[in-house]
């Protein structure tokens, strides 16, 4: 295991786990997962996002996770961190130094990691964000995308005040994800509970809606108990009652077998 720590500016930056040891096939290059957690744009949960990186490095990954600039450090927060996400995956495909297979960069966002990694998809191609980021848009190409319990916009239910909306945008339909799909999106893996009651399913829905009306592939599960902030949803990163449901840890299997008929 190679631990790796890169700094993108004085706010942020990504940490994460590097395959050491050549693959099943000899392979000496691997996918990376880049994982954008939740936390509500004011801090990012860093224990639950170490342990979700080390599950997919254990499934043979290299994963990171991203700490993102937050609303008391940028002003309107937006579009920080989708820029520190594009800058991410553009430093992951250009050091040589990391096995990291440059085709093979899938970003994984939660809550509103995905409201990020929805906007990313939506965005990697445009002009305004290579420009923001300093690099081609091919650096910033991901191969898909991963969707754990996301917000999609800011006007479907979270947040619940304008002020906190300020914070984020001063143009919020800009940063509603669902309303800039488009046929360059990237294939989409989502999975979401009937019963989060902090984030609307609505979010998703949307998404998936747009998703399917540009064509572009999807898979969505909606597993019908627990809350918000599930992570693996097992007991490395359960925090209160009901949130170990190993019927919903499958999520993880399930994206892994997704994500191995994406990228063969």
């Amino acid at each position: 295991m190679q631990i790796i720590k890169q700094m993108l500016n004085q706010h942020s930056y990504f940490k994460g786990y590097m395959q050491d040891t050549p693959g099943q096939q000899g392979q000496t290059t691997f996918p990376t997962i880049v994982i954008v957690p939740g936390g509500s744009y004011t801090h990012i949960p860093e224990a639950q996002a170490d342990s979700v990186a080390l599950a997919f490095f254990a499934k043979g990954y290299n994963a990171v996770y991203l700490r993102y600039s937050f609303v008391n450090e940028v002003s309107p927060l937006m579009p920080a961190p989708i820029v520190e996400l594009g800058q991410t995956i553009a430093q992951l495909k250009k050091n040589t130094e990391w096995p990291v297979n440059p085709a093979q960069i899938v970003p994984f966002g939660m809550s509103v990691g995905g409201h990020i990694v929805a906007l990313y998809n939506d965005y990697w191609s445009e002009s305004w964000l290579s420009e923001a980021a300093g690099e081609e848009s091919s650096a910033l190409e991901p191969a898909g995308i991963l969707l754990g319990y996301p917000v999609i916009s800011p006007l479907l239910g979270f947040p619940k005040d304008e002020k906190t909306i300020a914070q984020w945008t001063d143009d919020p339909q800009k940063y509603a994800a669902e309303q800039h799909v488009n046929v360059k999106n990237k294939p989409s893996f989502v999975w979401v509970t009937f019963e989060d009651q902090a984030v609307p399913v609505t979010n998703s829905l949307s998404y998936i809606q747009a998703i399917y009306d540009h064509n572009v592939p999807l898979e969505m599960h909606i597993f019908n108990h627990g809350p918000h902030g599930l992570a693996l949803a097992n007991n490395v990163t359960a925090w209160k009652a009901g949130t170990n449901l190993p019927h919903v840890a499958h999520w993880l299997s399930l994206a892994t077998e997704w994500l191995d008929d994406l990228l063969k």
